[in-house]
């Protein structure tokens, strides 16, 4: 099993690490992660063998021999040294990385809570016993039929005519144009959830300034 830990560093469930959970775990350090080396990312086992055998195929699979000789294809997925120096240095600011994330997602709740009580019905991801969330990115729902008439697109552009960069959550992989002709087995569930989610801004390095003008834009939604 290969757990897709992309987003997940710093979080766990019941004290367990997430990427420590499959043979093999992923991480992302591409530009927007909680940490980055602008691009790349890890793969993580426990199996001595098995990242052995990853990291020479990463690394062009050349045989060992003085000249260049390959008698398996290899590819060349390694990070420089430069990158995986900045990978490490900011390994020592996880911890505060996960802790600036966290505020965030309490910002938003404890904003919305008071939205809610008006008479809408933001929904956030909630955080079962048991789980610990890096809070990477804070992600609501907005189900029209709820929300006043109030939607997903309706409340990006609005961020989007003050300059403030908001998305819709990831488009499921079926609806992709590429995977088209592809069979497909789900209930609707992925459909709604991007049909209705946002993603807020959530930058470690977000102020109270920026949280202002956040806020602000959202007075003017949820009159």
């Amino acid at each position: 099993m290969i757990e897709d830990a992309a987003e997940a560093l710093g979080s766990s469930i019941g004290g367990k690490k997430c990427g420590s959970f499959g043979q093999f775990g992923i991480l992302s350090f591409n530009g927007n992660k909680i940490i980055t080396t602008s691009g790349g990312g890890a793969l993580l086992s426990n199996n001595g063998e098995m990242i052995s055998q990853a990291r020479f195929l990463s690394t062009q699979a050349r045989d060992y021999a003085a000249h260049y000789q390959h008698s398996q294809i290899g590819y060349n997925y390694r990070m420089s040294n430069v990158l995986a120096g900045i990978g490490r240095g900011q390994m020592k600011v996880l911890d505060e990385r996960v802790a600036a994330r966290r505020k965030n997602y309490e910002r938003y709740l404890g904003y919305f809570e008071k939205v809610n009580a008006k008479g809408y019905a933001v929904e956030f991801q909630p955080e079962p016993n048991g789980y610990y969330s890096n809070r990477w990115l804070t992600a609501i729902t907005i189900d029209p039929s709820t929300n006043k008439g109030n939607h997903r697109e309706s409340l990006r552009i609005t961020f989007e005519q003050v300059n403030i960069e908001c998305r819709p959550i990831w488009k499921p992989l079926h609806l992709q144009p590429v995977f088209k002709s592809y069979p497909f087995y789900g209930d609707g569930f992925s459909e709604q959830l991007f049909d209705h989610g946002l993603c807020l801004p959530s930058g470690s390095n977000l102020t109270e300034a920026d949280f202002e003008r956040i806020f602000e834009v959202l007075d003017g939604v949820f009159r």
